[in-house]
């Protein structure tokens, strides 16, 4: 099972993107392709699923996206496949909201989603979206890759928080982590 792919995008397709890393190209499923540059590298967090004859990569830009996925095809009756065009089509913000408020009719919108996937994910995941909004770090924080690094060489996920806001963002990723580093040693 893989976190996340780091490497650089070499082909978009309609439903996935192929991620070269170490001369190893990696057939990801995203929920918008086209939202990928070609040969610009990207940090792409995996979700594996793997059954009796498939082996499947499904990719998210952001960690908040991949446990949204996550909590999505822990629907009943909500697949991945089902699940990527809700990502494409809907923010975080809006598909959380839809659950809360007992939207079904925005939840209809999606492909393949009827009344009764709709009233089931309103059941399944009413009151537990809000965990992952709050459970990760927000965007304007550094970045993921800084906490990925850190995260990498052993740190826990409150001393990374505790040091994060106090690095220069200015800085490349490698004097990011250094600073980083010193900082996590005083």
């Amino acid at each position: 099972m893989y976190g996340y792919i780091r490497g650089t995008i070499t082909e978009i397709d309609s439903n996935y993107i192929v991620l070269d890393n170490n001369d190893i190209g990696y057939v990801i499923y995203v929920p918008n392709p086209y939202s990928y540059q070609l040969n610009n590298v990207y940090t792409i967090f995996i979700y594996t699923k793997v059954a009796e004859d498939e082996y499947t990569l499904y990719g998210f830009k952001t960690r908040e996206d991949k446990e949204l996925f996550l909590k999505l095809i822990s629907v009943k009756g909500l697949g991945p496949k089902m699940a990527l065009p809700i990502l494409a089509m809907g923010t975080f913000d809006s598909i959380a909201d839809a659950i809360e408020n007992n939207n079904l009719n925005y939840l209809k919108k999606f492909p393949k989603i009827g009344d009764k996937v709709a009233k089931q994910m309103v059941l399944d995941l009413k009151g537990k979206l809000n965990a992952i909004n709050t459970g990760l770090f927000a965007k304007e924080d550094l970045s993921n890759e800084l906490y990925e690094v850190l995260a990498g060489l052993g740190y826990k996920q409150a001393d990374i928080k505790r040091v994060l806001n106090k690095v220069n963002a200015e800085l490349s990723l490698e004097e990011q982590v250094k600073e980083a580093l010193k900082l996590m040693l005083k």
